[in-house]
């Protein structure tokens, strides 16, 4: 990977979590007069901005669960055709890697899905 592919990668994951735990301060509390106008404004509400957070976060994570589960088989293939005696274990190895990067995708895409439902 790149270092400037790493860098804007890092910087999409720093916006999204700006904007998941953004708070009041990009929408302030309206009068109940101000009600109307506030529904029509254009600015970014804070209800807003953690939906967008948390759709950017469980978007980059899925991203990131699919590129490093899919360096995992491909580098078990490439061993296995290294080594084809030890394909048992190497597959053994990779499946329970799979699954552990699987399993923290899925909990971070839980939290980015919370962010935008709650």
């Amino acid at each position: 990977m790149s270092k400037r592919f790493s860098r804007l990668v890092l910087g999409m994951i720093l916006a999204g979590v700006v904007l998941m735990f953004a708070d009041a301060a990009l929408a302030q509390e309206h009068a109940a007069g101000e009600a109307e106008h506030a529904e029509n404004a254009t600015a970014l509400t804070t209800k807003g901005a953690r939906g967008f957070g948390g759709a950017i976060g469980a978007g980059l994570v899925v991203i990131g669960g699919g590129l490093g589960i899919g360096r995992i088989g491909g580098s078990a293939v490439e061993a296995m055709a290294r080594q084809p005696e030890a394909s048992g274990s190497i597959s053994t190895a990779m499946i329970i890697t799979a699954a552990m990067v699987e399993g923290a995708t899925l909990f971070a895409v839980v939290v980015g899905l919370l962010a935008v439902l709650i």
